[in-house]
C-alpha cells in the first residue's frame, strides 16, 4: 500500500454526513464539478433491502462478457477499492489518490460524504476506462440515495424487495417502500420481487412516473435462468432471475445472461473457506428476512454460530432464527454486549471469539457460521482468514 493511497483512503473514510439529511444533492454537485453529470456509461440501477450486491454481481459479470463492464458496490469488506470495479479490476491505488487530490481542490457549497465521494470515484473510473455498462448499487433507500444523482443513461431499475431494515430512518415499511420505489424513472423498465403492501406501493409509484413494471414470476420467460447461478444459496435463484430480466430488458442476449449467472463473484455471501481443517461459512445476513433465508439454507446442519451486528439493527429478530439451529452461539463485535435474556456467550474481540468458536467446532467436527454483519465478515477477512 502506497503512502499516497493510505492518506487518500483515510481522508475519504473521514468524510461523514455528520447528521445531515440523506439525499442526492451533494453527489449531484460533486458530479457536476467533476464534469461527470452526463456519463457516457449506461447503467442498471439496483435498489432494495436484500440481494442488491448479488444482483449487481450477476449484472457486472454479464456486462464484462458482452462489453466493457463495471460496478459500483457497497459495503466493502477489507478495502474501499472493492466498491469500484472497472473492466474486471478494482480501482487502483493510484486512481484513488489522484481522484482525492482533484476533489480536495474543488469548491463545493456542501461537503460531500464518503458515499457521495465513492460514487464520484466510480463514475470517474468508468469514464476514464471507457466502461460501456455498469451496475449501480444503491446504499440506503431509493429516492433519498446518492445514486439518484445519476439521472442519465439508466437502462433498467431493479428493486429487489422491501424488508424491515432502516425503518427508523424512513418511518415504517410503507414509507421505506415508497422511498425505494421512487428510484423508478419515466419510461425505464422497473423489475421487482417485492410482495404484499410493498408491491402495492411499487405499483402506484411506477404508474405515477410511467415506468413499465415487471414483477418476478419464475414461470415468466423474462425471468428464466439459462444457467445455474454461481453464488451459493437457494435464495440466489430469485436474485439471479431479477438480474436476468433486467439484462434482457436492456437488450442483452441470453448468452450474456448465462455468462453473467455463471461468472458472478461476491465475497462474504455464503462464502465457504477452510480454516485449520474447519469449514467456515461467511455471510452478511443483517436483518430478519436474510437470517430466515440463511437458516432455511442450513436447515438440518449443525453449526457453531459467531454473530455480530450493529445495535441499531433488529438484533434479536435476526439472531433468533439462526441461534435456533446452532450447536453453540457466540456473540461479538460490533455488538457492545449480549442482548438481554438470551444467555449467549459474548466476546468483544472478534478474533478471540472466532478462535474460540473454531476450536469448539474442531472438537465436534462441525462448521462455523459467521454472520450478522458484513463488517464483522470484513474484519475477519482483513486478517487473512482462510489464506
Amino acid at each position: 500500500m502506497s503512502e499516497e493511497y493510505r492518506r487518500a483512503a483515510d481522508w475519504l473514510e473521514s468524510q461523514t454526513r455528520s447528521g445531515r439529511p440523506r439525499g442526492p444533492q451533494r453527489a449531484r454537485e460533486l458530479l457536476r464539478a467533476l464534469g461527470l453529470k452526463t456519463p457516457e456509461t449506461r447503467f442498471v440501477h439496483v435498489v432494495g433491502t436484500n440481494g442488491k450486491g448479488s444482483v449487481a454481481a450477476y449484472l457486472e459479470a454479464a456486462f464484462e462478457h458482452a462489453a466493457r463492464g463495471g460496478a459500483f458496490l457497497s459495503p466493502h469488506l477489507v478495502s474501499l477499492r472493492e466498491r469500484v470495479r472497472c473492466s474486471g479490476e478494482l480501482v487502483s491505488e493510484d486512481e484513488v489518490a489522484g481522484y482525492v487530490a482533484r476533489v480536495r481542490g474543488l469548491r463545493l457549497a456542501e461537503p460531500p460524504a464518503f458515499f457521495d465521494l465513492m460514487l464520484g470515484l466510480a463514475l470517474d473510473c468508468f469514464a476514464r476506462r471507457g466502461v460501456s455498462w455498469a451496475a449501480l448499487e444503491a446504499g440506503v433507500g431509493g429516492a433519498s440515495d446518492a445514486t439518484m444523482a445519476v439521472d442519465a443513461g439508466i437502462a433498467a431499475v431493479v428493486l429487489t424487495n422491501v424488508g424491515p431494515d432502516h425503518l427508523q430512518t424512513f418511518g415504517g415499511c410503507a414509507a421505506l417502500a415508497r422511498d425505494k420505489a421512487r428510484a423508478a424513472r419515466p419510461g425505464v423498465p422497473l423489475v421487482t420481487a417485492a410482495t404484499g403492501e410493498a408491491l402495492a406501493v411499487v405499483r402506484r409509484e411506477a404508474a405515477l412516473v410511467g415506468a413499465p413494471l415487471f414483477v418476478y414470476d419464475p414461470a415468466d420467460p423474462l425471468f428464466k435462468l439459462p444457467a445455474a447461478p454461481a453464488l451459493a444459496g437457494g435464495f440466489q435463484r430469485e436474485n439471479a432471475a431479477l438480474a436476468a430480466a433486467a439484462l434482457r430488458l436492456a437488450g442483452f442476449s441470453d448468452e450474456a445472461v448465462s455468462a453473467g449467472l455463471r461468472g458472478a463473484s461476491l465475497p462474504g455471501r455464503m462464502q465457504r473457506l477452510v480454516v485449520d481443517g474447519v469449514e467456515v461459512i461467511l455471510d452478511g445476513a443483517h436483518n430478519p428476512p436474510a437470517a430466515l433465508a440463511l437458516a432455511r439454507e442450513l436447515a438440518g446442519r449443525r453449526f457453531h454460530l459467531l454473530f455480530g451486528a450493529h445495535e441499531r439493527k433488529a438484533v434479536l429478530q435476526t439472531l433468533e432464527p439462526l441461534a435456533a439451529g446452532a450447536a453453540s452461539v457466540t456473540l461479538t463485535w460490533p455488538l457492545s454486549g449480549p442482548p438481554a435474556g438470551g444467555g449467549w456467550r459474548f466476546e468483544a474481540d472478534p478474533f478471540i471469539a472466532f478462535d474460540r468458536v473454531r476450536r469448539r467446532a474442531v472438537a465436534k467436527g462441525e462448521p462455523v457460521l459467521v454472520t450478522g454483519s458484513l463488517y464483522l465478515v470484513g474484519r475477519l477477512l482483513s486478517r487473512g482468514l482462510g489464506q
